[in-house]
């Protein structure tokens, strides 16, 4: 049986660009899957495929159960999205917003201004609650929206990178309700560009890039591909750092990295702090004084330079996956015009 979000060979084109080439997901209902990607892989685009804003050119898609290309505004009733720009009405409170949202899914008044109160609460908004949204900040603009898209608690969700532009606090209040949802049965695809996001809220990963799913799997599956965990190593003097490189190179499980302007050599690594305390002695012993020694796991970027060969970008305001066209120019160019949608 499909899962509660069920994609097969999704297929989406824009002119000579194709967004989506053939992709596959499968998110068992009452899970999180976690949909990473750099700027421009797809993410945003295989959602709105999935959430009937866009049609694909090609392949299958079911949600809830309802077939998305044949009953389109049956699946509308059955999800909640959260897209990338905050879609609130900036001429309503924050209250109004969210009592209209609720309204339009037929909730009775009383049981709407209920909600509503409810969720600017849970949001940190009630004292912003009966100020006109064009009063917000950017980030409680985006709060607003976040929880417009929880007012009705759909049996599936949809949020295309919901904690971007969200400072700590509200980002911890956000996983809060994501895992409150998910163990009252909610069913959730999370786009996001934050490994640690993920690691923290999905059962499970799909990286995609090129408009292709590349690797699926846990958290610590997807690091372990990388090397699974790092040294680094910043020297002390810059002079030190090709003999630094050779001993991390010799300790390493790949190849070593350099930054120059910080002096910072990074290289894959397995052995855990045994090995650490080994790299630190025979640094010493190669006479190497060291401002900073640290083990740690792979990070976003270790993930994607790994699967992908290029770093993730994080970009603060981007709504759509065809945003980084012109920062991309050159690259496409450089790369035979590649399908980064």
């Amino acid at each position: 049986m499909p899962g509660a979000i069920y994609a097969e060979g999704l297929v989406k084109t824009f002119g000579d660009v194709k967004a989506l080439d053939g992709v596959d997901l499968d998110v068992p209902e009452g899970t999180v899957l976690g949909l990473l990607g750099p700027n421009g892989a797809g993410k945003t685009t295989a959602v709105r495929c999935l959430t009937t804003l866009l049609t694909p050119d090609s392949g299958r898609a079911v949600v809830a159960g309802i077939d998305v290309l044949k009953h389109p505004n049956e699946v509308r009733r059955s999800i909640g999205l959260s897209g990338q720009f905050a879609a609130v009405d900036e001429y309503l409170t924050g209250r109004e917003n969210l009592q209209m949202v609720g309204q339009l899914y037929q909730m009775p008044t009383k049981q709407a201004k209920a909600r509503a109160g409810e969720l600017l609460e849970r949001f940190n908004l009630s004292d912003a609650a009966d100020r006109p949204s064009k009063t917000y900040s950017g980030g409680m603009r985006r709060r607003l929206d976040l929880a417009a898209a929880l007012v009705v608690s759909p049996p599936v969700m949809f949020m295309d990178e919901p904690t971007t532009g969200l400072d700590p606090r509200n980002r911890q209040a956000l996983w809060e309700v994501i895992q409150e949802l998910v163990a009252g049965g909610t069913t959730l695809l999370l786009t996001t560009q934050y490994l640690e996001e993920a690691d923290h809220l999905a059962h499970d990963i799909c990286v995609i890039d090129h408009g292709r799913v590349i690797a699926r799997g846990t958290a610590d599956q997807l690091k372990a591909q990388t090397g699974g965990e790092r040294v680094e190593v910043v020297v002390h003097e810059r002079d030190h750092i090709a003999v630094a490189s050779d001993v991390l190179t010799g300790f390493g499980k790949g190849e070593t990295t350099v930054d120059q302007h910080t002096r910072k050599l990074t290289v894959p690594v397995t052995g855990g702090a045994k090995l650490l305390a080994e790299v630190i002695r025979e640094l010493d012993a190669r006479g190497i004084e060291i401002d900073d020694i640290g083990l740690r796991r792979p990070t976003l970027d270790d993930v994607f330079i790994s699967l992908t060969g290029h770093i993730a970008e994080v970009d603060e305001g981007n709504g759509t996956d065809t945003a980084p066209e012109k920062s991309r120019a050159g690259a496409k160019d450089k790369r035979k015009k590649e399908a980064d949608q």
